[in-house]
């Protein structure tokens, strides 16, 4: 008897050779859910906790062959983006984005955990105008909120006022993450109009590398398996908490998540 096909989910994003960030992390989450994880590699990065050394994009047509490669053959249930380097790459991505058959998270990474940037600055504008049409969910944190809506986002309040900001922009929903807010971390979902909260405990640790990745990766796989927007927000959540507060300490610096952790 053959086994049940699993669901897939496909990352879009880039190389973290410490395995703490972008790809790797995603397909490790991808398989702690149960998913079946498809990769197209945008850029490559030299990094380890301590921070980026290095970055070099690929062939916008390279990135776009990838991706015809996989969603002709395997196509994916869900997909999401990470960093995507320049405005060449975010056109390419777009571009086959319109005829996508199932919903795309895009996380809108701009900058690495220790600051290093991972978008060109001539690439904003093309990631609100091209990319953000195509977008079931859009999880910036507070600084690509603010980035992206061009008003400081720093309160419940701000982030509630960016969300709506971004849904003009296209997006079906938006996901304000508040890892940064002072106090317990507070995420904000709106979604068709309504409103969810999603709380958790802060953790004091230094070991946060790759949270971001995590979280929009733990969220497409959900949605990949069948799990309503809501929920399957709030699965990552637990996936990603649990993740920080096990991390396995390593690295010198901002060190990556247990992505073992049971949720």
């Amino acid at each position: 008897m053959y086994p049940t096909r699993k669901p897939v989910a496909l990352t879009i994003a880039g190389s973290d050779p410490s395995g703490g960030a972008g790809i790797q992390a995603d397909l490790k989450t991808f398989h702690q859910f149960g998913v079946y994880g498809e990769a197209v590699l945008t850029l490559l990065t030299v990094q380890n906790t301590r921070g980026v050394q290095r970055i070099e994009c690929l062939d916008p047509e390279l990135v776009a062959d990838q991706i015809r490669a996989v969603v002709g053959d395997i196509p994916p249930a869900a997909a999401k983006t990470g960093a995507l380097g320049n405005r060449a790459i975010i056109e390419a991505v777009a571009k086959l984005a319109g005829d996508f058959s199932f919903p795309l998270i895009v996380d809108p990474v701009m900058l690495s955990k220790n600051g290093a940037a991972l978008l060109a600055a001539d690439a904003l504008d093309a990631l609100k105008t091209f990319l953000l049409p195509h977008v079931f969910l859009l999880t910036p944190n507070l600084e690509e909120a603010s980035i992206l809506t061009g008003a400081e986002v720093r309160d419940p309040a701000g982030m509630r006022q960016a969300a709506e900001k971004l849904v003009r922009m296209g997006p079906a929903a938006v996901l304000v993450k508040g890892g940064h807010l002072a106090g317990d971390p507070i995420d904000i979902l709106f979604h068709g109009g309504e409103w969810t909260e999603f709380t958790a405990p802060r953790i004091e640790t230094r070991h946060t590398h790759g949270t971001g990745c995590t979280f929009s990766a733990a969220i497409t796989a959900s949605l990949a398996a069948g799990q309503d927007l809501p929920e399957a927000v709030r699965r990552a959540k637990r996936y990603v908490t649990e993740a920080i507060r096990n991390n396995p300490g390593l690295g010198a610096d901002s060190g990556p998540l247990d992505h073992h952790a049971l949720f």
